[in-house]
């Protein structure tokens, strides 16, 4: 940070005059150590008692553990930020005082109307409120001296313009597009020029300020938000946004106005950044790692995305936004949450002190499209073969068990299995968020509850599995098995509900054995591991086995038949599977899919029912694709 660019501190210390402190080097230890940057002799003050960090532009105070605590405007905080000139800090007597430095390239010179209230806007912290409505997280100026900028008669700067251009910082790490007209929230596979990386700077600078001064000066204070809808809201907001950008800041010419309208108005009322990556239909996942750093998914691929928020705190209102409506929290006594958007997409975050980089959300996209069999043979995640015979165990009521690692498709290729139940059958679907999409016209759809604020009312997926044996269900669909759910799972699979489908965690074949054995003895009973392996031998007719591969495709790599037990032994017999053979230039997977010449033992029962069947499907294929 260039010495213009100096964070001043204030301490002042009763009976003695104000000391002056200037820095450009980060953290700021605060404490009684001699070796602190701001040193405060008192025998409450811990020897590293707070510490202030360098948050994108801004700044942030962090409690280190002290048992006096540190107070920011009457309240005490374990982290605050964005600090402003407004805020008060008091550590154990002490006042201190914060003069935060403009952007490089920014400049103030004309008063506003001395009667405009400074709202400020702080996330996450004790002394912010949310707006059960909209998630809009506000803190009102509790005292302290005038505004950055401010004149004496209390008015606050009221023009932007930009001064000449500054070469980008270094450690920024988010890519361009932000602010620029370039589509912010694409991301790109070339890499990125000093020329983008500026003009990433101007516009990520440019709506970081923006957004702070229309919180600054818009009059929350006077209106019930709770009573406006999230359109009127937006409306208003984005008015004002437009009125700062027409008549108080005057942009570059090679920043375009209507993005950064767009991208300020996510911010304050949406998701930030994240509403354009959700948007996308070629984004199947995304990933914020800290605020200015953001990587996503395409075609199984992670890519780094030019896209950034302003802040931690940015990624605190967001993560807010999204679980409030759920009645979920997310603070330093809750630290991680599971959540789903609106349209069904899966929701994770995480936020210090166990995310040591800031807040970070895992969001897996909702899938709104319904994919078929021959889906599944266009993308090469399966041959026309393998979805023949899963096609017949679906059919005859076969139970069948999709499994694969985290990411793998799972979920996909059981709500293909799914909808290939024939018609007139009563399905009850259970998952923890919502993502089965059945075109049946008998669907009952359960959900799985997490507890509320104060820890109950929880409804776990057992419960829910339990209770659909009394729905008279002719299939039974649980989204995925990971505890003692799966020993009613597998009862009720042996006790008339044939056809039901699940999935679990697993990295092979075998490996769902041991996973199922171990999931059963979580369920709390005392069962001997031999009548375990009876049950689960007795109730799973096929597994299937989907695995990520290293380019990212997803395929069907084992398709395997539980034939019974033998030697206290779950038996296993392999009728198709993918052989890899190699990669190419561009390091994609090379293989094929190939039948093991068994036929399942199951099918001699359906032909003798009178059942259709094609046993040239389990042949062996060669590389050519000839059969042998």
């Amino acid at each position: 940070m260039a010495a213009s660019e100096a964070l001043k501190v204030t301490v002042i210390e009763e009976g003695k005059p104000p000391r002056n402190y200037s820095f450009n080097q980060f953290p700021i230890p605060i404490g009684r150590a001699a070796r602190s940057g701001i040193a405060l002799q008192g025998w409450k003050v811990a020897k590293l008692h707070a510490e202030i960090q360098q948050l994108g532009t801004g700044f942030k105070l962090i409690d280190r553990g002290s048992l006096a605590g540190t107070w920011v405007n009457s309240q005490r905080i374990v982290e605050y930020g964005p600090l402003t000139d407004t805020d008060t800090v008091v550590i154990c007597g002490f006042v201190l005082k914060v003069q935060i430095p403009l952007p490089q390239f920014l400049r103030t010179d004309a008063p506003v109307d001395a009667a405009q209230p400074a709202i400020r806007g702080a996330v996450a912290n004790p002394a912010s409120r949310v707006a059960p409505s909209t998630g809009i997280n506000i803190r009102t100026n509790t005292g302290g001296t005038a505004p950055r900028g401010a004149t004496a008669a209390g008015t606050v700067p009221a023009t932007l313009k930009p001064a000449p251009t500054t070469s980008p910082r270094a450690g920024t790490g988010a890519a361009t597009g932000i602010g620029t007209g370039r589509g912010a929230g694409t991301a790109s596979p070339r890499e990125t020029s000093d020329a983008d990386m500026e003009q990433y700077l101007k516009g990520f600078e440019w709506r970081r300020s923006v957004h702070r001064y229309l919180l600054e000066i818009i009059d929350l204070r006077r209106k019930d938000v709770r009573q406006l809808s999230d359109q009127h809201l937006r409306a208003e907001v984005e008015t004002l946004i437009r009125e700062i950008l027409a008549t108080r800041v005057q942009l570059p010419a090679d920043i375009d106005a209507e993005q950064l309208t767009n991208e300020v108005l996510d911010e304050v009322v949406g998701l930030g950044p994240l509403e354009r990556l959700l948007a996308d239909s070629t984004i199947s996942e995304v990933m914020v790692n800290k605020a200015d750093e953001i990587y996503v998914e395409r075609q199984g691929r992670l890519q780094r995305c030019q896209a950034a928020f302003t802040s931690d705190d940015a990624i605190r209102a967001v993560i807010d936004r999204i679980v409030s409506p759920l009645g979920r929290r997310v603070d330093e006594a809750s630290p991680m949450v599971d959540a789903r958007l609106a349209d069904g997409s899966r929701v994770n975050a995480i936020i210090p002190p166990l995310a040591l980089k800031g807040p970070t959300i895992t969001i897996r996209k909702f899938n709104r499209r319904v994919f078929g069999p021959e889906d599944l043979v266009r993308l090469g995640s399966a041959n026309p073969e393998m979805l023949d015979f899963l096609r017949v165990c679906v059919e005859n009521r076969k139970n069948v068990i999709v499994a694969g690692g985290t990411g793998s498709g799972k979920t996909t290729l059981l709500n293909v299995l799914s909808n290939l139940i024939p018609k007139g059958e009563r399905i009850v679907t259970i998952e923890d968020a919502a993502e089965l999409k059945l075109n049946h016209g008998h669907l009952v759809s359960l959900e799985a509850r997490p507890s509320n604020l104060e820890g109950k009312g929880a409804i776990a997926i057992r419960d829910l599995v339990r209770n659909s044996l009394r729905m008279r269900p002719d299939r039974i669909i649980v989204g995925e098995c990971r505890g003692g759910e799966t020993l009613d799972m597998l009862q009720a699979m042996n006790t008339g509900h044939d056809g039901s489908l699940t999935t679990v965690h697993a990295n092979s074949p075998r490996d769902v054995i041991s996973r199922l054995e171990v999931m059963t003895l979580l369920g709390g009973i005392d069962i001997p591991i031999m009548a375990i392996r009876e049950q689960i031998a007795s109730a799973i007719d096929v597994i299937v086995q989907q695995m990520r591969l290293a380019d990212g495709s997803r395929r069907i790599t084992h398709v395997v038949e539980v034939t019974g037990m033998e030697n206290g032994t779950v038996q296993l017999q392999e009728l198709f599977r993918f052989e890899r053979v190699g990669f190419d230039q561009d390091g994609r997977v090379i293989g094929y899919f190939t039948g093991c010449e068994a036929t399942p033992t199951f099918y001699e029962d359906l032909h003798a029912v009178g059942v259709k069947l094609d046993l040239g499907i389990f042949a062996r294929i060669d590389r050519e694709g000839e059969r042998q």
